[in-house]
Parts: C-alpha cells; structure tokens; sequence
C-alpha cells in the first residue's frame, strides 16, 4: 500500500474534522439537536475511542486512550446512558490534534503488515487507516449537519 497516499487521506479527513469541531460554539457541544440522539462532544469522543478500535485495537497496538473511552463513545453509546462525566472538550479537542502525530509514530513505516481477521475485512494496517478515514469523513458530515441544525 502506498504510504503517501494512505497518509494524505487520514491527514486530510483528521485536519477536516479538526476544522469543523472547532466551529462548535461551547453553549452548543452538549445540546442533542432535534433528529439526533448524540451532541457534538459525544462525536468527538467517539472519532477517538472508534480510531483506537478500528486502527490501534485491530493492529494489535497498545491503546492511546483511556478505556473509559468505550464505555462513553463507543457504538451504540449515548449521553443519556453515561454513569460517568466524559473527559471535557478541551482535552478530547487537543487529543484530536495529537491523533496524527500518534498514528504517524506507530504505523508510518508498518502500513503493509498484516492484521487479523476483522470485521472491516481489513487486510492490512493501511487498510485499517483508510476505513477509519471513510469514518472520520462520516462523522464531519453528519456534525456539520448538527451545527446547522443547532443556529
């Protein structure tokens, strides 16, 4: 797999969704708009806890998150369901930015290595990369939609 091309699409979706989050105006992280049943923060929350599963979990790799992280964003999770407080903003933002520097550390140069069977079907480490990358863009979309539905 090609390095360079794996590499420029994460970075490319990870700077995106940097850019959108940090439009989300505080009053407005926690607010479940209407035809939602998660805020903005939970999305955060979730890009980080799903990159750990589906890139860092699945190549077998040590987590960079806490494991609380599951139990808040995980799938399927929802604020209302929470027995815990979930890490402020301000530290998931700054782990957001830190993901690419982490994700660069670990697999720059292990992209071709093999990873087990998975439910992404995923064949590779790279391949791993790109299907957090195709979640990462989902995610974008839908808090861009969020932000609109709460002006």
């Amino acid at each position: 797999m090609r390095k360079e091309f794996v590499l420029h699409v994460f970075d490319k979706h990870l700077e995106q969704l940097i850019e959108v989050f940090g439009q989300c105006p505080p009053e407005k992280r926690d607010v479940i708009p209407e035809g939602f049943k998660n805020h903005i923060h939970w999305h955060l929350g979730h890009v980080l806890a799903v990159t750990q599963f589906h890139v860092f979990g699945l190549a077998e790799e040590t987590p960079i998150f806490p494991g609380s992280y599951d139990n808040l964003f995980a799938y399927g999770t929802k604020p209302v369901d929470w027995d815990e407080q979930p890490p402020q903003w301000e530290v998931l933002y700054a782990q957001l930015k830190e993901l690419r520097r982490a994700l660069h550390e670990t697999f720059e140069n292990r992209l071709d290595e093999s990873v087990p069977e998975n439910f992404l079907k995923a064949e590779n480490i790279g391949e791993l990369i790109i299907a957090t990358s195709l979640h990462m863009f989902y995610h974008q979309g839908v808090v861009y939609g969020m932000l609109n539905a709460l002006k």
